[in-house]
């Protein structure tokens, strides 16, 4: 129970610099990133306006005050869970993202169960098979999908089983057949690394002490290697997935763009091309966020694997 206390406390305390950073550096990167969003805001393409009437905008919105003055406010809001407004369409940026939010967590899931379905029986059957033409064909299906681009591939399935087959729906969210492609798309995406890195842990515990015990008990190979041997090479895992959370969110959203996926990625692209400044620094507060809150679940998930393994770092 003290481990966990400790965990959680460290990932708080890490939660908070990293806000801090990550607000500070975005605040900036905004305010030297080409374009003005008061432009944006009066569409200066379509409707003429004065400079009388630019200036009087950027006074109400306190883009004429000094940039840490500017910091300093919006850093107070966002400590009371206040991310500022849209300069688009004046709506709360958290009442934004939060009702985006569902969909792409909706979408990470089935990109998640779609990894775990795709890497974990090729990298048993890699293991189960050394050498064998079922390891190859493991082997080269991992090669193969850490070789396409996911755009592409999600180009591929949606020309093959939407347009030619007429067996999936194209874009959007709405019947479970929705999240088949997109699920897919990003499940492929991320599965080689995890394909290799099961098949070669695997291999390796196959080869540990208690693993020939197992099969001088008469235990069948197969039995031993997912009972036994399985387990042991779940950490590694663990530790991948916790690295691979921002690629998670990073493909979650090119993933959206592809689909027409109302998430948070469609969001944020939008925002960018319309200059709506406070909508990316929340979005990239939530994310940064939510990367924390996962890699305190994953070493949560390590005391329940293995409690040894926080003992041998404070020993360390």
């Amino acid at each position: 129970m003290q481990r966990i206390v400790s965990i959680i406390s460290t990932r708080i305390f890490q939660l908070l610099i990293m806000i801090l950073i990550l607000s500070f550096v975005t605040f900036l990167l905004m305010k030297v990133t080409p374009g003005d969003p008061i432009r944006a805001i009066l569409k200066v393409d379509d409707v003429v306006v004065t400079t009388a009437d630019e200036e009087k905008l950027r006074q109400e919105y306190g883009f004429d005050e000094p940039i840490f003055v500017q910091y300093g406010k919006w850093i107070w809001g966002v400590a009371q869970l206040d991310l500022g407004e849209s300069l688009i369409s004046n709506r709360p940026v958290l009442d934004m993202i939060l009702n985006r939010l569902p969909a792409t967590a909706a979408l990470s899931l089935g990109g998640l169960v779609a990894l775990l379905l795709i890497s974990v029986p090729l990298g048993i059957i890699g293991a189960l098979y050394k050498g064998r033409w079922p390891d190859y064909l493991s082997r080269w299906t991992a090669i193969l999908g850490a070789s396409i681009p996911s755009f592409w591939l999600g180009l591929l399935l949606i020309y093959f089983f939407s347009l030619k087959l007429n067996l999936l729906p194209v874009m959007g969210k709405g019947t479970l057949a929705h999240y088949i492609l997109p699920s897919i798309t990003l499940g492929i995406a991320m599965a080689p690394i995890y394909i290799r890195l099961l098949r070669e842990r695997l291999i390796a515990t196959m080869q540990s002490t208690f693993i020939e015990a197992a099969r001088a008990r008469g235990i069948r190979k197969e039995r031993i290697l997912v009972f036994h041997a399985l387990r042991g090479s779940l950490i590694p895992l663990v530790t991948m997935f916790g690295l691979s959370i921002g690629s998670l969110l990073g493909g979650v959203t090119v993933i959206e763009i592809l689909f027409s996926w109302p998430g948070m990625g469609e969001l944020i692209v939008t925002s960018v091309m319309q200059r709506d400044y406070p909508v990316i620094q929340g979005y990239i507060i939530i994310v940064g966020f939510l990367v924390v809150l996962s890699n305190l679940a994953v070493d949560l998930l390590y005391l329940i694997i293995n409690p040894q393994i926080n003992q041998e770092k404070e020993s360390v």
